[in-house]
């Protein structure tokens, strides 16, 4: 939620007046601002939500910044953008950059090293106003309660999007001044009226798109910057329109107890995390809009007297340094002490803290240099600055970037005797001790351990659901000797890493069907519709391309007890495979854990309890694949547990190789490490040659 301020002065709209403040400035809309910022940090700190604030900074910015333009318009003074854009970046990037570095520095102290290199590409996109894309391309679950498994950066998105307007924003002021100038010399026209115009059409074109967009791809859409243009589009529509309007005493009570009840409400009775940027974000706007109408209503009822409360307003002057600050220190507090979520007292250090912090940083920061003479003598003196500030952050993090690519090829280029993995749990190694080495893949690469599959589906592979569209295959070898399609989720992707190579070796052909959280099974209630359907669909298309084999996962691991179970509907879903003559391999599923495995090594160390799981806490003591065997011809069944766990223990680390990418995935070179065994124990179990 961001609260960049897009005036000269804090909350204003003009050129600053001698006590600091424009001529115009309205308290209340600081003391809106204020609320707004205190809202998105208590939903934050204590209620894991979001608020909708968001929305209602998008829409403050762009009435500031509209208002702002009009005034240089309509008084015929040059709009002179390269510098406007200068000096509105000179204002914004200081106190980001001061917040960047503390982050970097306090992820160096609290954060394992499989945490950095996402960081420090959040720092690149944070500084260059592009985190809100890199958090859509990634999928990012903005709302996860977990906080201390969030990244400390991921508030900068809307900054971001705030950035990209504010150099948008003025070409269409400038566009619109042509138009009327164009318009004027044939006739009476107005500055307003082709501003309503050019932004109605970018309204109605935005929020069209943000309906339809939150309806198929909500998780994509919330960082897209073209759902949010409305918002500030509305915020452009309310200051072009608001000296037109003029409400009763009484109706702007209504109106501003109106709005700011709803502003306030949002968060808790709307579903905000799945339902935004759509039409349900007119709520929080027009709320806000509502208390913007409502203005200063002259009795001291209004709801402007609340807004204009000296405090509050003193707030809204470090809103901006409020926000930057209160989600890394949130984050990274939690990462520090281990909380999942802060309690009251808790809740208040971490407020105090990013109070204190954001106040120091306005004070000394954001005011100085925004009252330093020498750079608004010259744009290019404020060009200077704003250069130094991207390179006190650049050059730190392009020095760590390297570092970390150092590491990750050194880790890479050892020995491969020096890095066994698996193979060190081989029978005729029992006892041996790995000899000393660095562990791999190194924290940097590990955001690449997923399993490759070289492309989506060709040629007859192709599906015609379009439930399947994210068919993936092995590159088809010369001669097909053998057909196989693996079906599942991501724990049956992984074994690709041992399957593909095995695969290749002896001219199998292999697609994959694979959807997230969704093990393979017959149709049951303890899975949602959508993995229903999605099963449904791969069995049809099973049915239909009769492939030799089906590979499967065949039991469900869990983090808490029952540490291990039989996998939903699972002999019920493969038996139409089996009865038309097709092998299914169903192989035993890895423990998962309730911490993520590669960060424990990286904290504790890789012979530290917590990252060396007793057997009987990660897996059943009878393996589920037992209950099977007999039961349905044709399923062949695997178990390399004993290449996993050993010992009475499942390690993190396992002959120099990190076992886990995470809480219950494993390594893609782990898994490589396996092909030996994989292969012999999938020939031993099929028959296959």
């Amino acid at each position: 939620m961001s609260i960049a301020s897009t005036a000269p002065a804090p909350g204003g709209a003009g050129e600053p007046a001698p006590q600091g403040r424009t001529a115009t400035f309205r308290p209340e809309v600081q003391g809106l601002r204020a609320l707004a910022v205190l809202m998105v940090v208590t939903y934050h700190v204590w209620l894991g939500r979001v608020s909708g604030g968001v929305d209602i900074f998008l829409l403050i910015s762009a009435f500031l910044l509209t208002l702002s333009f009009v005034r240089k318009v309509e008084a015929g003074k040059p709009l002179n953008l390269i510098r406007h854009w200068l000096h509105l970046f000179k204002r914004l990037l200081p106190a980001a950059v001061v917040v960047l570095l503390g982050i970097l520095a306090c992820t160096w102290l609290i954060l394992p090293q499989s945490r950095w290199p996402d960081v420090l590409d959040q720092a690149w996109a944070s500084l260059l106003y592009r985190q809100n894309w890199l958090l859509a391309d990634t999928a990012v679950d903005y709302y996860a309660q977990d906080h201390a498994g969030a990244s400390p950066l991921q508030h900068f998105w809307s900054l971001s999007i705030q950035g990209q307007v504010f150099i948008l924003w003025p070409l269409v002021f400038a566009g619109s001044a042509l138009v009327w100038q164009w318009l004027r010399r044939r006739g009476k026209a107005s500055y307003r009226l082709v501003l309503m115009a050019a932004f109605s059409a970018i309204f109605l074109a935005s929020l069209a798109f943000s309906i339809e967009q939150t309806a198929t791809n909500q998780a994509y859409a919330y960082f897209d910057t073209r759902t949010r243009l409305w918002e500030f589009a509305l915020g452009s529509l309310l200051a072009l329109v608001l000296p037109y309007v003029k409400p009763g005493k009484a109706l702007r009570l209504v109106l501003g107890w109106a709005g700011l009840t709803a502003m306030v409400s949002c968060g808790l009775v709307l579903t905000v995390d799945r339902s935004f940027p759509g039409f349900i974000a007119l709520w929080p706007t027009l709320a806000a809009a509502a208390i913007v109408i409502a203005g200063q209503s002259g009795s001291r009822f209004g709801v402007d007297r609340l807004l204009s409360w000296k405090p509050l307003v003193a707030l809204g002057d470090n809103s901006y340094a409020l926000y930057l600050w209160h989600w890394p220190v949130l984050v990274l507090a939690l990462a520090a002490t281990g909380i999942e979520a802060p309690g009251l007292g808790q809740g208040l250090a971490v407020v105090a803290a990013s109070t204190i912090l954001a106040v120091l940083t306005t004070r000394f920061v954001e005011k100085p240099l925004r009252e330093w003479h020498w750079p608004q003598k010259r744009s290019w003196r404020t060009a200077v600055v704003i250069a130094a500030c991207c390179g006190v952050l650049a050059g730190p993090v392009a020095v760590w970037q390297t570092t970390l690519t150092a590491e990750e090829a050194a880790a890479a280029a050892q020995p491969r005797e020096l890095t066994p993995g698996a193979a060190s749990l081989a029978p005729e190694n029992a006892g041996k001790p790995t000899p000393e080495a660095r562990i791999i893949p190194a924290p940097a690469a590990m955001k690449d351990e997923w399993a490759d599959i070289d492309g989506l589906c060709t040629d007859a592979n192709v599906p015609s659901d379009p439930l399947l569209a994210g068919c993936l295959q092995n590159t088809k070898p010369e001669t097909v000797t053998k057909r196989i399609v693996v079906l599942g989720d991501s724990h049956a992707q992984q074994y690709m890493a041992a399957l593909g190579p095995i695969a290749k070796e002896h001219g199998w052909e292999v697609v994959t069907l694979l959807k997230g959280s969704c093990r393979f099974g017959a149709e049951s209630p303890d899975r949602n519709a959508e993995c229903n359907a999605f099963n449904k669909a791969s069995a049809a298309y099973v049915m239909e391309h009769r492939p030799d084999a089906v590979f499967t996962v065949a039991s469900l691991t869990h983090a808490e007890a029952p540490f291990e179970t039989e996998v939903p509907g699972y002999l019920d879903g493969i038996r139409p495979f089996t009865e038309a003559g097709m092998d299914v391999v169903g192989v035993r599923d890895n423990p998962r854990f309730s911490i993520n495995m590669p960060e424990c090594v990286q904290k504790h160390g890789p012979d530290a309890p917590e990252c060396n799981a007793p057997l009987n806490e990660s897996l059943a003591e009878s393996s589920p694949l037992d209950s099977y065997r007999g039961q349905v011809d044709g399923l062949h069944l695997m178990d390399l547990s004993d290449f996993i766990c050993a010992g009475g223990t499942c390690p993190a680390v396992v002959g120099n190789i990190y076992v886990y990418k995470d809480d219950n995935h494993l390594t893609k070179t782990y898994v490589q490490s396996m092909i030996p065994m994989f292969e012999e124990r999938l020939l031993a179990a099929t028959g296959w040659t």
